[in-house]
């Protein structure tokens, strides 16, 4: 059964449109193909009680996981491990493992000695009591795992080069076994010539038919133009990927099927 997963998204910029969320749907896709579900993506601004809120009621719906981004730097309006204090009850306190890694880093970057460790390089390593980091491979601010009852609160930085790279590095595998290794498989055709509300009744019948599969429909034009594009989007999760390529080639199969007997 795929682990459910939550990501929550932090920032300010998401909020007024200056940033479009490519994070959310570049992880959401990542979870997905690994066998996880995610059920929600929530955008909160850079405020410590919204952030908290965010969290606390991720982990009343157990969540297996809550994914956090952006919110780690070194500026006074990163607060997402604040919000996660205060979401679990766990004091901040400054982590060796994660100070050394941030030490590393600027060591990396040849920053010089005197001016690796300033007040706000330091604010990078001071995470939730019990928090372990993970290292970032291609930035300064460290990842952070909290595990708390069931689930994994894993923070992640908003650059999305440094959350790709520390994901596929540290977090997937995590996901993987939760979900049993499940394998997720997509498949997608173009309709024409067919309105929404007439191909409506045709995915009722196909899902109903093939329980394992789920389908969308994708509008590409309006509704009644004779000329109507719909793209139809058929996927299933299944403990092999060659069992569910095979139950969405079956439902494409039949939706052709049905839509030759209208013709």
């Amino acid at each position: 059964m795929a682990c459910s997963v939550e990501i929550v998204c932090v920032g300010n910029e998401l909020l007024i449109g200056k940033t479009l969320n490519t994070n959310a749907q570049w992880l959401a896709e990542q979870i997905t193909r690994i066998g996880g579900k995610v059920t929600r993506v929530t955008e909160v601004g850079d405020d410590v009680q919204e952030i908290a809120s965010a969290v606390i009621e991720a982990l009343k719906r157990k969540a297996d996981f809550v994914i956090t981004s952006g919110g780690l730097g070194p500026t006074f309006d990163d607060k997402t491990l604040q919000g996660i204090s205060r979401a679990t009850g766990r004091k901040l306190k400054l982590n060796q493992e994660a100070l050394r890694l941030v030490r590393d880093r600027y060591k990396e970057m040849s920053v010089p000695k005197r001016l690796r460790l300033t007040k706000p390089r330091v604010k990078m390593a001071i995470l939730p009591e019990g928090s372990s980091p993970i290292r970032n491979p291609v930035g300064t601010a460290p990842g952070v795992l909290v595990e708390f009852g069931n689930a994994k609160l894993i923070s992640l930085p908003g650059v999305p080069k440094e959350l790709k790279a520390i994901f596929e590095k540290s977090v997937a595998e995590k996901i993987r076994e939760k979900s049993g290794n499940l394998a997720f498989y997509e498949s997608s055709m173009i309709v024409r010539g067919i309105v929404e509300s007439a191909l409506a009744p045709l995915i009722d019948r196909v899902m109903l038919g093939n329980p394992r599969v789920y389908v969308k429909s994708h509008p590409k034009g309006g509704e009644g133009r004779t000329g109507a594009l719909i793209e139809l989007h058929f996927s299933s999760t299944e403990k092999n990927r060659g069992k569910a390529r095979e139950q969405v080639i079956k439902a494409i199969i039949d939706m052709v099927r049905m839509l030759g007997k209208r013709r």
